[in-house]
């Protein structure tokens, strides 16, 4: 028997003599209601509401039909939701849990959605940095870096003792003729050439630069701005920069070492400092042929380049010889013997570097940072914040509300999979709206839970739950 089909009913192979057909026609159901958890986690740190205090708005405000903290939690709660594209927004300007999310259920006008669709939302990500007649929408960079280390610090109960700030730059690949696009050799790609700043899981910058520089370039005054906010409101915490061999150059750790930051970065080889540890790899040499296992040792000593550096630093390296060949490494670091033993600091405090991939993964990955597609890298960079503050919404779901459950370690990808996409009905009444989940749901009851504790936190702060 043929399957029915049409523009309105799927039909599909029967089960036990019953024909299955599908169609569109559920009513006010929806796919996010899990993103209820996402509003929660807004009102705990007052995410949207600060960004868009960063925000000028010049535009007629009794003419206006949608407020830019409106269209900033559209975008960022839509960001998290998997919607990179505006083009989503025309049709989920319709969906009842993104008008929830927004706060906003009704349109003032009669021919409105109740949310914006992608026109409007285009016009927020091309805004100035000054309104123009065209543009009247205008934002801060300024205020939104320092949104950013303001929410960091504030995730903590207490000033923290020490922290470490991991540096990174990545690719992110342009396919079109955007404004600072440049081929890059390493990556072999038009790209752009992100700066990332995180402390463990918390993102404190992502700075978008052209691919023409290099991976250090633009770290000092970065740094030197998050170090001096972070010191006014913890003036007694210790700071290591951490970051691979593209950040060891003169200026950054000169910086590092006049204003009482210690830094650990990678160290490119050279024969200089292979020569330095000749005969450490060649007992290491020796030792692996001998067992057939991987060996390795450390050695440090003080060393400076020819010319570049102005003083001699402590060298670590690790002198490995592994699969029938040597494997040498090295880092410098401002950190002394009495502090960190030399294996420790590599193996334990360097290599923990690497989990900062995974963060940039998430942010690229899972929400969308590299959707740097418009004309200039204004409005880039802006896009590149918006799916930053997902990421930290996100976080703040996974800090506050999902702590002591499986989802403690979840990437967001996960989380927005398990917790986020549950399909459900939307009624709404004069007095309420009832969002009623799917009652199969596998992670109904850590959902629950970490509603309660969002709720919590949200009341805690004064914020309606």
């Amino acid at each position: 028997m043929p399957t029915e089909c049409s523009a309105d009913l799927f039909g599909f192979a029967p089960v036990e003599g019953r024909d299955v057909v599908a169609a569109f026609d559920g009513g006010a159901i929806t796919s996010d209601a899990g993103a209820l958890l996402l509003r929660a986690a807004d009102h705990a740190i007052e995410l949207t509401k600060r960004f868009a205090a960063c925000f000028h708005d010049a535009r007629r405000q009794h003419l206006i039909e949608h407020e830019v903290v409106t269209l900033l939690a559209q975008r960022v709660f839509g960001i998290a939701l998997g919607y990179e594209d505006l083009n989503d927004h025309d049709e989920l300007r319709h969906d009842p849990v993104m008008a929830v999310l927004a706060g906003k259920l009704e349109a003032k006008r009669g021919d409105c959605a109740p949310i914006a669709g992608k026109s409007t939302l285009n016009r927020l990500e091309l805004s100035r940095l000054e309104p123009t007649r065209y543009h009247k929408i205008s934002h801060n960079p300024i205020a939104i870096k320092r949104l950013m280390v303001d929410l960091f610090q504030e995730a903590h109960e207490r000033p923290a003792n020490e922290i470490i700030l991991d540096l990174d730059a990545t690719d992110d690949p342009v396919h079109g003729e955007q404004e600072g696009r440049f081929f890059h050799g390493y990556y072999d790609c038009y790209c752009y050439l992100p700066l990332y700043v995180f402390c463990g899981r918390h993102l404190l910058a992502a700075k978008l630069r052209s691919a023409s520089m290099e991976a250090a370039a633009g770290a000092v005054a970065e740094v030197a701005r998050i170090v001096t906010q972070i010191r006014r409101r913890w003036p007694h915490v210790r700071i290591l920069l951490r970051a691979d061999s593209g950040f060891a150059r003169e200026e950054l750790m000169a910086w590092c070492e006049a204003n009482g930051v210690h830094f650990l970065f990678g160290l490119q080889k050279n024969d200089r400092l292979i020569a330095e540890i000749a005969s450490e790899l060649a007992r290491a040499e020796a030792r692996s042929r001998r067992t057939g296992k991987p060996a390795r040792s450390f050695k440090e000593f003080r060393w400076k380049t020819r010319r570049s550096w102005s003083r001699q630093r402590r060298i670590v390296a690790k002198a490995e010889f592994t699969e029938d060949e040597a494997n040498p490494r090295f880092v410098v670091t401002s950190l002394t013997r009495a502090e960190c033993k030399p294996k420790y600091l590599y193996e334990k405090l360097y290599c923990a570097r690497g989990e900062m991939e995974n963060r940039i993964k998430e942010c690229q990955l899972d929400l969308y940072a590299d959707r740097t597609s418009t004309a200039t890298m204004r409005a880039n960079q802006l896009r590149l914040w918006l799916a930053s503050f997902a990421y930290i919404l996100l976080c703040a779901v996974r800090r506050i509300g999902l702590h002591h459950t499986p989802f403690a370690n979840a990437s967001c990808g996960t989380i927005r999979l398990k917790l986020l996409k549950i399909g459900a009905r939307v009624r709404v009444s004069v007095r309420r709206i009832k969002i009623a989940m799917a009652s199969s749901c596998p992670t109904a009851e850590v959902w629950g839970g970490a509603a309660v504790r969002l709720n919590a936190a949200a009341s805690a702060r004064g914020s309606p739950a």
